[in-house]
């Protein structure tokens, strides 16, 4: 899957008082339209870009009709709900497919049904890379729920090896329960009789996902994104100036050809216009309202199940050792346990992550193999580890495409590193085929190219989010070179061949840093505070992550039709990480290199990779040079740059056209 979308638009009112303070009182007394549109949201061609297998729509619908000899019963049907009210009117709902309205989809014979009070228009881009046949979104059940799901699950609920995701958690889905209490089980009904909840059933799915789901029976919306936010849902909340509630993958680009000044005032408003979805299973129930003459729901947000909540609080089990020696005097020997622990729960995740579906088989042209899946690679240690562990887990008759991207040439520090790393590489797994990207770049030639990812890492709106999210989104493409050695009597010749991969899979490291104390504010909250501070700001990276990178990341990924995964923000890397005591996860009196990511350089050493064990931490804007060329362009120099802090300057704070 590679993009979910929902817009509701009319008579429906939304009250948001338990998210935000006097929110109730910025709304117009009546929503029976939407009040001046900010934007003409073309969310469809927004997800049509990443190229998926099938993009489809269903539109659901609540109608408005006069019933001369029942005026005083207003009639919700689809909820079995109905309220008295002192009103000639019927309301009804009909889906409605993108293309076609069917006959048997309206629940009504009444021929005046053309004009809806409310409309919900869900909308699904599928990239399928599990299963054996095609399925596309949303989904449509005959209890008349609708489901679109952007995800994968990798654990807590079962999927058969040739089944499908979607479809598995449509079938969980409907046999939740439905009744009013909306996940309290002080209140529900069902409990007793074995049913969970949607907010149970979606806590126990290992793996990324953001879902939109219509639960007909209640009349609920549930909507949400997973505790560490690896999939990107963006919302825009009603309001005064857009009475639209709207959810999506990835805000639409502006129709703007040049990146001028009003570009800039675009993105501003833009940036306001949505926010990212905090994470969490979010409802909205759906109900008939006298007093405001529309449909009315409040937004509510549930809880995790106790185990998902206690690893997002992110608890260590030791964080400061007792004694002095504890972290001092144990023998080197014995550090290898703990790592043993994460290198298996990295080539468990590694391994879910990189199973070769038969859909996927079904590419492999004239039985030639390729490469399935691509790493985002550095040369860095996190890459080579990633590296190392997927020739464990794939079949050595696929090749292993390594994505470089450099805007310096092959004088940029990632593009040296991922040079020597590849022949360390070959060392320990000389039968594969390790294929370096090599994917140049020149910043000044990429004016529309900045546009649009401008518009991908909407709201985050830095100049260090633009070029994070440029860096990826161009490695994500994998359109780059190979370089090609081949043998003649008397030399070896190499040549530059034109290569784009192909692969929809793309692992990337994320998380190792924020769990393993590899950023140097790390270091100095330690020199500060000690380890508890250290702790306490790590902690603070993990719970955060979800806006400062993973939003924007996926948004730029996403959007080549390639779907990132993280390794290192599985489940059970992170409670493994966690059960391990600070000090052996890392050392920060030890210098660069060694003490940062310690835990994560002994693993490195487990793999046989000796030469990157010892690499220090470089961020992809700093080993990709694409910030030295950024602070040129738009600030004339690097000292310039530093002098302002430019990687937190806010874009349309400047309006120079970048």
């Amino acid at each position: 899957m590679c993009g979910i979308s929902l817009i509701i638009s009319g008579a429906v009112r939304i009250d948001l008082s338990c998210l935000i303070p006097d929110f109730e009182s910025q709304l117009p007394q009546h929503s029976d339209k939407v009040q001046n549109p900010s934007f003409s949201v073309d969310l469809k061609a927004a997800l049509q870009r990443r190229g998926p297998d099938s993009i489809r729509s269903k539109k659901l619908f609540f109608f408005l009709e006069t019933y001369p000899e029942d005026g005083e019963n207003l009639h919700l049907f689809g909820s079995g709900m109905m309220i008295k009210r002192l009103m000639t009117s019927f309301c009804s709902f009909g889906i409605r497919d993108d293309c076609v309205i069917s006959e048997n989809e309206v629940t009504t014979s009444s021929s005046s049904l053309a004009n809806p009070i409310v409309e919900m228009d869900f909308l699904g881009a599928t990239l399928q890379l599990r299963g054996t046949t095609p399925v596309s979104q949303p989904l449509v059940d005959n209890s008349r729920n609708i489901l679109i799901y952007n995800g994968e699950i990798f654990g807590g609920l079962h999927v058969d090896c040739l089944g499908n995701d979607t479809l598995t958690l449509m079938q969980a889905l409907d046999e939740c329960c439905s009744c009013s209490c909306l996940g309290d089980k002080s209140a529900c009904f069902c409990h007793d009789n074995g049913k969970t909840s949607v907010p149970e059933l979606l806590s126990t799915i290992s793996g990324p996902w953001a879902l939109i789901y219509w639960q007909d029976v209640s009349s609920t919306l549930w909507f949400g994104r997973d505790a560490f936010g690896r999939r990107s849902l963006l919302v825009h909340w009603p309001s005064s100036d857009d009475s639209r509630f709207l959810l999506s993958s990835v805000s639409p680009e502006s129709h703007t050809n040049e990146i001028t000044d009003s570009h800039v005032e675009y993105c501003a408003s833009n940036n306001e216009f949505w926010e990212e979805l905090s994470c969490g299973i979010y409802s909205i129930q759906l109900v008939a309202s006298e007093l405001h003459g529309c449909l009315v729901g409040k937004v509510r947000k549930h809880e995790w199940n106790p185990g998902l909540k206690k690893l997002i609080e992110w608890k260590r089990t030791s964080v400061e050792p007792k004694d002095e020696k504890a972290c001092s005097g144990i023998e080197q020997h014995s550090l290898s346990v703990p790592a043993q622990k994460v290198l298996i729960a990295l080539r468990d995740s590694v391994m879910r992550r990189a199973a070769v579906n038969p859909i996927m088989q079904s590419n492999e042209v004239g039985g030639e193999k390729f490469a399935p899946v691509a790493i985002l690679f550095s040369g860095g240690l996190d890459s080579m580890i990633l590296a190392a562990l997927l020739d464990r887990c794939l079949d050595s008759c696929y090749e292993i495409d390594l994505l470089n991207v450099s805007f310096d040439g092959q004088f940029a520090p990632d593009r040296i590193a991922a040079k020597a790393g590849v022949k360390e590489l070959q060392r320990i797994a000389p039968s594969r085929r390790w294929n370096l990207v090599e994917i140049d770049a020149d910043l000044l030639k990429l004016t529309s190219e900045i546009k649009h990812v401008m518009s991908l890492i909407t709201p985050s709106n830095t100049y260090m989010d633009l070029n994070i999210g440029l860096a990826l989104w161009l490695a994500a493409g994998g359109d780059g070179w190979l370089l090609e050695e081949s043998l003649n009597t008397f030399s070896v010749e190499k040549q530059h061949l034109k290569y784009k991969s192909e692969a929809k899979i793309l692992l990337v490291g994320t998380g190792a840093d924020e769990q393993c104390a590899g950023y140097g504010r790390h270091r100095t909250k330690y020199k500060q505070g000690g380890w508890l501070l250290l702790h306490e700001e790590m902690r603070l990276d993990m719970q955060r992550i979800w806006k400062r990178n993973l939003g924007r990341d996926d948004r730029c990924i996403s959007d080549n039709g390639k779907e990132a995964r993280f390794p290192f923000l599985d489940e059970d890397v992170i409670r493994i990480l966690l059960e391990i005591p600070l000090w052996e996860v890392a050392d920060l009196d030890q210098p660069s290199g060694i003490g940062d990511k310690k835990i994560l350089r002994e693993v490195a050493r487990l793999l046989q990779l000796e030469d990157v064990a010892s690499l220090p931490k470089r961020a992809i804007q700093f080993g990709s040079r694409i910030a030295r060329e950024s602070n040129k362009k738009n600030f004339g120099s690097n000292r310039a740059a530093n002098q302002v802090s430019a990687g937190s300057v806010v874009i349309q704070s400047r309006t120079n056209g970048s």
